[in-house]
């Protein structure tokens, strides 16, 4: 049985990952990449880079194709477009970008560090709303939330 750090191990030896400040230098190109956000739609609202756009994790493939209620256009006809695939903390976006490889989109990075990272690099992070969130803020936002339900029990514990 494979467990989430298994795929996630899995994912890595297929897809590349790039760390913040190599996607802030990015938007310099002349053919910045896509930033494609596949967190939810209110974590996205909480806090993300300005510019990415939402695709949820769980309608990835249906986005990426026409002639589905979640098709976003971008995606269907952008295989051939640079995607840097982005989520609170880079293990989501890896699993999302290999789908993508395989889905036959050429050139897809994952942003190692997701979200937190590119606040921690000091970089600007906006709300839904498209309004400044502060780099303090959105480290708050941001922070994982583990509730004690969702914590491994002690051994022998049921």
């Amino acid at each position: 049985m494979k467990r989430y750090a298994d795929l996630l191990a899995d994912a890595l030896q297929r897809v590349r990952e790039i760390m913040p400040w190599d996607l802030s230098k990015q938007f310099e190109c002349d053919r910045p990449p896509l930033m494609l956000d596949v967190r939810e739609p209110g974590e996205f609202a909480q806090a993300q880079i300005p510019g990415s756009i939402n695709v949820p994790r769980g309608v990835l493939e249906q986005a990426c194709e026409w002639d589905y209620d979640e098709t976003v256009p971008e995606l269907a006809q952008g295989r051939d477009l640079p995607i840097v695939v982005i989520c609170r903390s880079g293990q989501r976006s890896v699993l999302a970008a290999d789908v993508l490889q395989q889905m036959g989109f050429a050139d897809v990075v994952s942003l190692k560090t997701g979200v937190r990272g590119w606040n921690d690099y000091e970089q600007p992070m906006v709300d839904g709303e498209g309004r400044p969130v502060d780099g303090d803020e959105a480290e708050q936002r941001l922070a994982p939330r583990v509730h004690a339900e969702q914590r491994r029990p002690p051994r022998g514990g049921h």
